[in-house]
């Protein structure tokens, strides 16, 4: 999503290398192209986490793309959420363009060189239709609250925090749930 703020933090650099140590073998055996999935609650550290295992695996010479959850959604974020105010049964994956995703990591292994996708621009509430080259990249990393839902993954990870958790996040990013 065009317009996001990722702040890695060293939580998230200690799991990215576990991560990274745990799968870089097996990747680098492999002659297939390789995906991975990062879920969990919102405020969980999905992106950073993402964005971790990426810059990791590029330490090993091992190119990667990132495809967030957040640019599949059917709506753009602010009409998005007057959808979800309006009818609260819209919140589930309903809201997230889930068949799409599937089959954008559907042609990343099957070796398509591009794959067009869609980009949210934050600021513009809009979103557009990208091509994202993927000629170089070994590993696709799709990140997102139900991404572990994907059939085209290799590796799921999910990260485990609660609401209680990630309430710290909500407060330093100014979007802390306002209790009435």
């Amino acid at each position: 999503m065009q317009g996001d703020t990722i702040v890695i933090e060293e939580h998230h650099r200690q799991a990215d290398t576990s991560i990274v140590n745990k799968i870089l073998p097996i990747i680098e055996r492999s002659d297939s192209r390789y995906t991975i999935s990062v879920a969990g609650e919102s405020g969980s550290g999905k992106s950073e986490t993402a964005t971790a295992i990426s810059e990791e695996l590029e330490k090993s010479h091992v190119h990667s793309i990132i495809l967030q959850q957040d640019d599949y959604f059917v709506y753009p974020p602010r009409s998005n959420d007057k959808q979800r105010r309006k009818d609260i049964g819209w919140v589930g994956t309903q809201e997230v363009k889930l068949d799409l995703m599937d089959e954008n990591l559907k042609s990343f292994l099957g070796g398509e060189q591009k794959i067009e996708k869609p980009l949210v621009i934050y600021k513009d509430d809009k979103i557009v239709d990208e091509t994202l080259a993927t000629d170089n990249a070994k590993v696709a990393i799709a990140e997102g609250t139900y991404t572990s839902l994907l059939n085209n993954i290799t590796t799921r990870i999910f990260i485990d925090r609660n609401y209680l958790d990630t309430r710290a996040y909500y407060a330093r990013d100014a979007r802390a749930p306002r209790e009435t």
